[in-house]
């Protein structure tokens, strides 16, 4: 048997850090919007083994790759011997802020788990997403989120009214930024460390009763300060998206993509024109409806 399926990647309309946990995570409150670019991964079952082929050729293909961890994890919660051979088709940039790892990860649990028949409830592939990491179990989901926890707490929410026909451009410079290396100096920001709880409640609200002004106002992301100390160019990107038309512009998780809210398709591919023409066409770029 084999399977084939795609897997989007997000972006993050708020993320706000509400401080460090005793447990060395951080606290944090998060809107996550599923964006329709994807990788694609194919699934065989074989006789024994696991077996992770990627067509990036930076991408490790043994226990470092999500793919290869969420495999293993599911293979020895579910009791299967049996072998499974996994391709990953990588299209999203790395280490780019908008959880294209998370999401292989979060699709090979799914994957498999109908490969061999449901052997885990959707509540054991939740559990093991989030032992793995904090943006995972929200691609469980395939919809629109707030989280909270340590991000791995997903209520999901029906699609926002206030997005309804608009569209995203999204830009990554060809540099990654580790997420590891934005919580640990993010200590450096305490105003940034310490947001105020409730602002995504707040920009749930203002989404879904389809008042787009209100909802731009509480677009944040609190990683944006250590990001754009190292990476000034990102807070460029910004200016200059606004500047052109953009309605909302804002670095995606711990960056380093930056996306912009735009009209409808027609704004984000214009936009997108112009962002090449500007700062070149070396990095990766897209434009999709929300």
């Amino acid at each position: 048997m084999r399977l084939e399926k795609t897997s989007p990647c997000k972006v993050n309309l708020i993320l706000n850090i509400l401080g460090r946990r005793p447990d060395g995570f951080h606290a944090l409150e998060t809107v996550m919007q599923p964006v329709n670019i994807c990788d694609r991964l194919v699934f065989e079952r074989t006789g024994t083994g696991l077996q992770l082929t990627c067509s990036h050729p930076e991408l490790p293909v043994d226990g470092h790759n999500l793919v290869h961890r969420a495999a293993t994890a599911f293979l020895t919660a579910a009791g299967i011997t049996d072998g499974v051979r996994i391709h990953l088709e990588k299209h999203l940039p790395l280490a780019g802020g908008i959880g294209g790892g998370s999401a292989n990860a979060a699709v090979t649990f799914l994957a498999l788990n109908e490969l061999f028949g449901q052997p885990l409830p959707f509540e054991k592939l939740h559990a093991l997403a989030a032992t793995l990491g904090s943006d995972i179990p929200f691609f469980l989901y395939e919809r629109p989120a707030l989280a909270t926890g340590r991000g791995e707490i997903v209520q999901t929410l029906a699609p926002f009214a206030a997005l309804r026909g608009r569209a995203f451009f999204l830009a990554h410079p060809g540099f990654g930024i580790s997420t590891p290396w934005s919580y640990q100096n993010l200590a450096r920001f305490p105003v940034a460390l310490n947001g105020t709880p409730g602002r995504a409640q707040k920009l749930v609200a203002s989404l879904q009763n389809g008042d787009l002004p209100g909802a731009i106002t509480e677009f944040y992301n609190s990683l944006e300060a250590p990001a754009f100390d190292k990476f000034p160019v990102l807070a460029l990107y910004q200016e200059f998206l606004r500047e052109n038309g953009a309605l909302a512009a804002l670095m995606s998780g711990s960056g380093s993509t930056t996306f912009a809210l735009a009209a409808n398709l027609a704004a984000a591919e214009n936009l997108m024109e112009k962002f090449k023409s500007q700062f070149g066409a070396n990095g990766w770029t897209a434009a999709v409806p929300v």
